[in-house]
């Protein structure tokens, strides 16, 4: 499983935290638990997967696990999410410099996320109330609001015009990432992405692409 090499299920370390004003939370079983159920989720996908088969993965009680967690919704997109930094707003001067700077930190901090852990996630989205609401909030929407940030920073520049439709603008790119997962069952590469941005973002906000 490359999403969860790097993570040591031998030797924790002794970082505590506190849950919601109670006593202190190991953090290191934190990262147990989260690679057990990334695991767990691209072995057998969500709708199979419990916190009864995180807990015995991870040699943990359930207890352990609500302590830090509502359930297993909020399990996984956190687990996805912790491998998964947001990318910010670049600010190279130039829309185009700022969409490729996006992409190149997406390209880096999602190259390590395995592609069945994705699917298994997506493909749940439909059937479950929860995991959509999670998952809106903790994953699409901060990435949504970086791209808002950069069409918004190219508007303070005086690149585009003022752009009235904003929120679909920035899920434009999220939303087509979503579709290629779901269709092909691959994760995106820089190459679609560039394709993506040319024939679809950069058009609609009035930008000719550029060639690459």
């Amino acid at each position: 499983m490359g999403i969860v090499n790097h993570v040591s299920l031998e030797t924790p370390t002794h970082t505590e935290s506190e849950h919601h004003g109670g006593r202190p939370l190991d953090a290191s079983r934190d990262e147990v638990l989260r690679a057990s159920a990334l695991e767990l989720l691209a072995e057998i996908g969500y709708d199979r997967l419990t916190i009864d088969k995180v807990a015995a993965r991870a040699g943990a009680g359930k207890a352990t696990i609500y302590r830090r967690w509502s359930g297993k919704a909020e399990l996984i997109v956190d687990a996805i999410v912790s491998q998964k930094i947001i990318p910010s707003a670049p600010n190279t001067g130039s829309l185009r410099g700022d969409f490729d700077a996006f992409i190149a930190q997406s390209e880096v901090h999602d190259g390590h996320l395995d592609t069945e852990v994705m699917i298994g996630l997506v493909s749940a989205l439909p059937r479950d109330e929860e995991l959509r609401d999670v998952f809106q909030s903790h994953f699409v929407e901060p990435h949504c609001a970086t791209l808002q940030n950069i069409v918004k920073n190219a508007e303070v520049r005086g690149e585009i015009a003022a752009v009235s439709n904003l929120d679909l603008i920035g899920s434009v790119l999220p939303a087509l990432v979503l579709y290629r997962l779901i269709t092909t069952g691959r994760v995106p590469d820089r190459e679609f992405l560039q394709s993506a941005l040319d024939s679809v973002v950069l058009p609609l906000l009035g930008v000719r692409p550029t060639n690459h």
